[in-house]
């Protein structure tokens, strides 16, 4: 989902007419590497590790047909008020050509509480659909096959209860899970770095992702249980290199711990799986890319991992959210249009395309629709699919690739320096990274020295006539909370209970799974918020220190 990153650019003074670096332009990328003039094939000091598409070490593209033989996934975010409407909202998308779901969940859902909790009070189906039990899943998905269709779902800590009761739906429906697909993202590393949505502490979160990864891999083969995501240390602030170094140094942590518990790294890491941003400086963001693909095959081999699978990156990618602005927010859908290029010559798996007025409100159907033509036109109109990676081979492109590799390495030495990602996230090192870079690039934009078009430079003085935006009625949360309230009275509480006291000793146990009670939990009618509970009482919560 976008975030209103621009609404502090409000006060930015705009640069006057005429130049609007005001005679100050400095060539370099928007993270701040420096671009010569003109790149010759001595800035190629890597090419031999460029190599063929679908070939270790991948930077061309994990397959060697790519666009070729099948397209990305295209995807729309989508989420909103009821399980109901979103639901209309998904048959709408998949209507229009879309080839995957993603699932955009309310605040409540995505911190663990249902949506009668207090802390829940204003928040129910605002920014995402609101699933309180397995009841209301099956409403998100009914009359939607789950064998046919990819499910994506943006969800961290309580991924595990979220991902238990798609199952069980699935299961509902008749589907064997050895025939559902999709991606849970469940990065709760990302969460302490960037976007702070956690429930418990890191070490019992690790244990949940390496049982979800057992889990997937024993039960669920096609499904990739965590999606390690970059995306929002990016929203956070973050330059390109420090969201490639930190989401792969994520990724390593989750390796480590899976090895750690026995599991066999060729099990179960040709399902991780990744969740880049597509950012606005092009060539930069390609090249991110490319190094991403290299880097994982390159460090995947150091691992022992033997089987050709593990060594190959797949990623989803979204453009990005704080790139968009308030003002002239038709501006917008260009600047998606250039973002979603560059992932595509990034060679992604998936794209999800962020709608025009998504830093104002949830997006209307409208804005989604341009969103979504906005790939099936860069696939089926401008050619770009024809070949595999057609910037392979520039002088530049390929520089910049061996560039933004070498700063990823360069902060991969400084994090096991410190002890590794978790003592990185304790100490504050991380945070402070991102932090510190937003900070620098808000300077930037005050001193013209970065343009954003409508917000310090080409500002259109005359008022703007307002687009329409979508609202969430009031009425939402009540129908919500009462229809809670009438699927407790019509379940069978002792079910629950027994339930509850299972996954409550299984908690308490270090080495017990766990996703068999929480399934277990979700199909005699717990609800998140009561699961959660229960996991809280053995776990407890996380408060972050303060890092500055």
């Amino acid at each position: 989902m976008a975030i209103e990153a621009s609404h502090h650019s409000q006060s930015l003074r705009p640069a006057p007419s005429g130049d609007p670096y005001q005679g100050r332009r400095d060539f370099r990328t928007i993270s701040g590497i420096p671009i010569k003039e003109v790149y010759t094939e001595k800035d190629l000091p890597n090419a031999h590790m460029i190599g063929l598409p679908g070939q270790y070490p991948f930077t061309r593209g994990i397959h060697s047909t790519m666009y070729r033989q099948r397209y990305w996934t295209m995807r729309q975010f989508a989420g909103f008020g009821t399980a109901k409407e979103t639901n209309e909202r998904f048959k709408y998308l998949l209507e229009q050509g879309q080839t995957g779901l993603s699932v955009a969940f309310d605040m409540p859902t995505l911190m663990g509480y249902d949506s009668d909790d207090p802390h829940s009070l204003g928040e129910v189906g605002r920014e995402g659909v609101a699933i309180d039990h397995i009841g209301d899943m099956e409403r998100l998905f009914q009359d939607i096959p789950l064998e046919k269709v990819s499910t994506s779902m943006t969800i961290n800590g309580p991924g595990p209860i979220v991902w238990a009761m798609y199952l069980v739906a699935a299961e509902r429906q008749g589907v064997d899970w050895t025939q559902i697909r999709g991606t849970l993202q469940a990065d709760i590393l990302k969460e302490y770095i960037a976007q702070k949505e956690w429930i418990f502490p890191p070490k019992p979160s690790m244990r949940l992702i390496v049982d979800m990864m057992a889990y997937a891999t024993r039960y669920v083969p096609q499904w990739n249980s965590i999606s390690i995501s970059g995306y929002h240390i990016r929203e956070a602030g973050s330059t390109a290199a420090q969201e490639l170094a930190f989401t792969l140094a994520d990724g390593f942590a989750y390796v480590e711990a899976g090895m750690k518990a026995g599991l066999n790294v060729d099990d179960f890491a040709p399902r991780l799986s990744f969740f880049f941003n597509a950012h606005i400086d092009f060539f930069e963001e390609i090249a991110k890319f490319r190094a991403a693909r290299r880097i994982w095959a390159r460090h995947m081999k150091k691992y022992g991992a033997k089987n050709p699978k593990s060594w190959m990156m797949r990623f989803h990618t979204q453009t990005a959210g704080c790139s968009l602005t308030a003002q002239q927010p038709e501006n917008n859908i260009v600047r998606t249009a250039y973002e979603a290029l560059s992932a595509v010559l990034g060679g992604t798996q998936s794209l999800h395309t962020n709608s025009m007025d998504e830093v104002l409100s949830l997006p209307t159907e409208k804005a989604v629709k341009i969103a979504l033509r906005t790939q099936q036109i860069l696939g089926y109109e401008t050619g770009v699919a024809n070949t595999v990676d057609p910037l392979a081979g520039s002088y530049f492109v390929e520089a910049l690739t061996s560039k933004m590799e070498e700063e990823a390495e360069n902060y991969f030495a400084r994090i096991n320096e410190q002890g590794g990602v978790l003592a990185c996230i304790e100490n504050g090192f991380l945070q402070r990274e991102i932090a510190d870079a937003a900070y620098r690039y808000q300077k930037e934009l005050e001193n013209h020295e970065q343009i954003l078009v409508g917000v310090n430079a080409f500002v259109d003085s005359q008022e703007q006539e307002p687009i329409p935006l979508l609202r969430i009625d009031a009425s939402v949360e009540r129908n919500q909370v009462e229809s809670l309230s009438q699927w407790r009275n019509n379940r069978e509480e002792s079910l629950v209970h027994n339930a509850l006291q299972s996954l409550q000793k299984a908690c308490q146990t270090s080495d017990a799974p766990l996703m068999p009670q929480i399934i277990e939990a979700v199909r005699q009618g717990a609800t998140e918020g009561e699961i959660v509970a229960v996991m809280k009482s053995v776990f407890g919560t996380w408060r972050e220190r303060p890092v500055f």
